[in-house]
């Protein structure tokens, strides 16, 4: 846990950057402009808080996040006034629907200057509606508004909060304040000492449970308890996109990825109730839900939604109410491990279509970049070549896959990728992106080679938006406007600074993972693909 510094902050750009630090932010992100942005980035070095220069405003928010979602401490990006801030936004949503705790940090006019219009646009009111609570600080107030500040980001649900900051308060002398510690605090309620009567009736008829576990799983404590129920009591755990490695994917008790898709669905008609553990409905598709068996829900804090048809919903820390849970639970006559192998089996199996010989497929990439990666973090964007690589990308432990899920954005997983190497440079991070989300954020390209990180950027190159595509094809549309064409993926990257290598085959990918595994910095393998199978794979995937 971190503390505030010895040395008494000067002025208010000290007072903030010392707070941030407090509550354990590693780094500053962002693509500053002048006034107070320039006074943050000059008191956090002082401090030896580092700041690192992205290329857009909404990369700078998605490497905050990044570090926010693995340490599990807020993460901190700023920008300018009025454009950059308005860039900032799909960071920020992405944030906000993924539950993960930022600071966002936007410089604006001096209140002393009068009304500016130029460049003047209402950041509060902006940003409203994706943050928790947003301010606009000012010299006089700045210790109270800080205090708000933290223990807006510190509660559950977690989520951006944002501070509109004048070059004038930064500037402005401060009076000494005394040390004080400033921790970013577990949360939640006390647990409840007994479980309720229509609770314990649930687990007790109880005989084929499932888990369904959601983001709000994801820690040490809670994948540890979970994987221990899995074993005692014969129950199979499904996890979201943001909840992979909860329960590895080679557990033995492993039953395959939760979307509110067709995939898993076996699985879930093969239960007679479910444990939602840390499962927020922000995760799944934007389908009924349409099971009828009945579900308890575990959960940090409470949900507000109408999607999923709780029967009962305990919130609290979730590893007390895990053990209250498991004293009326029962193995007998449930799953068999076999059963339920066979089941995941062919769950992987319909994600690795064939196709023709000689072909580079979605599936294999994701395969033969395991064998060489096995246990490397891996971040992914939005795309049609994300359902293979969350269906078969083995993840171990909890936070060990980054994904923008609630917002599914693309231009995600580079700069995720960053922010996630800066706190390990010694450790490869994988990033899987399409080439259409990687012109999104290409500029991110020269942050990873200024910084000389281990990123293997993994680009599925097939020359076209193909999840649009296949959306227009199976509506009888013509595909217009989504055809991005061929790309020289090694002169681009040699001129931001980044080795570059191109794969048309499986042997050729095999070739390139090979020759470029100990190279120190970032590395760009663009594989050439055949996306044939994709419609086969969404099909299988979604129904």
């Amino acid at each position: 846990m971190s503390r505030y510094q010895t040395a008494k902050p000067t002025t208010g750009a000290d007072r903030v950057v010392t707070t941030l630090q407090g509550i354990g932010v590693k780094r500053l992100f962002g693509m500053p402009g002048g006034g107070s942005n320039a006074d943050l980035i000059e008191a956090a070095a002082r401090i030896g808080l580092p700041f690192s220069l992205a290329h857009t405003e909404t990369a700078s928010a998605f490497m905050a996040a990044a570090q926010a979602e693995i340490t599990g401490q807020p993460g901190a990006c700023l920008a300018t006034l009025g454009p950059g801030a308005a860039s900032l936004m799909n960071g920020v949503a992405n944030a906000h629907l993924d539950r993960v705790p930022l600071m966002v940090l936007t410089d604006c006019h001096a209140g002393s200057a009068g009304v500016m219009q130029h460049q003047a646009l209402s950041h509060g009111q902006m940003f409203s509606p994706v943050v928790k609570w947003s301010a606009r600080l000012s010299a006089g107030e700045i210790d109270q508004q800080l205090q708000q500040a933290v223990e807006a980001v510190s509660s559950v649900p977690y989520g951006p909060v944002h501070l509109d900051i004048s070059s004038e308060v930064t500037s402005a002398a401060m009076e000494a304040s005394p040390d004080r510690a400033s921790v970013f605090p577990e949360s939640g309620a006390e647990p409840q000492r007994s479980l309720p009567q229509k609770v314990q009736q649930i687990l007790r008829a109880a005989k084929r449970p499932v888990f369904l576990l959601g983001l709000g799983a994801r820690s040490a404590a809670i994948s540890r308890e979970v994987r221990e129920m899995c074993e005692r009591f014969n129950i199979p755990a499904l996890v979201t996109y943001k909840a992979k490695g909860v329960v590895p994917d080679t557990h033995s008790w492993f039953g395959g990825v939760l979307t509110n898709g067709a995939l898993e669905r076996e699985v879930l008609e093969g239960a007679d109730a479910f444990l939602a553990i840390g499962l927020d409905p922000v995760e799944l598709l934007p389908k009924a839900w349409t099971l009828k068996q009945p579900i308890l829900s575990i959960t940090p804090w409470p949900l507000i939604q109408e999607h999923i048809p709780f029967d009962y919903e305990l919130v609290g820390p979730v590893v007390p109410l895990l053990q209250a849970v498991a004293g009326f639970l029962s193995r007998e006559d449930g799953w068999s491990p076999a059963e339920l192998v066979s089941l995941v089996r062919r769950q992987r199996d319909h994600m690795r279509p064939h196709g023709h010989p000689g072909e580079l497929l979605p599936h294999r990439v994701v395969e033969l970049v395991a064998d060489r990666y096995s246990g490397a973090r891996i971040t992914v964007d939005a795309g049609a070549f994300m359902f293979p690589v969350m269906a078969l990308w083995p993840t171990n432990e909890p936070v060990g896959v980054l994904i923008s899920n609630g917002l599914s954005t693309m231009g995600f997983a580079l700069p995720a990728a960053i922010g996630a190497a800066l706190l390990e440079p010694s450790k490869p991070v994988v990033a899987f992106t399409g080439d259409g989300g990687l012109l999104m954020c290409l500029g991110d390209l020269r942050t990873a080679a200024r910084e000389s990180l281990p990123v293997r950027l993994i680009v599925f190159d097939d020359g076209d938006l193909s999840l649009i595509k296949i959306k227009q094809v199976q509506r009888g549309y013509q595909p217009i406007g989504v055809s991005i064409g061929e790309i020289k993926w090694q002169s681009l990257a040699a001129g931001l600074g980044v080795l570059a290598v191109v794969a048309s085959s499986e042997e050729a990918l095999k070739a390139c993972l090979a020759e470029t595994v100990k190279h120190p910095g970032p590395v760009l393998i663009a594989a050439r693909i055949s996306s044939e199978g994709y419609q086969a794979t969404i099909r299988a995937m979604r129904g």
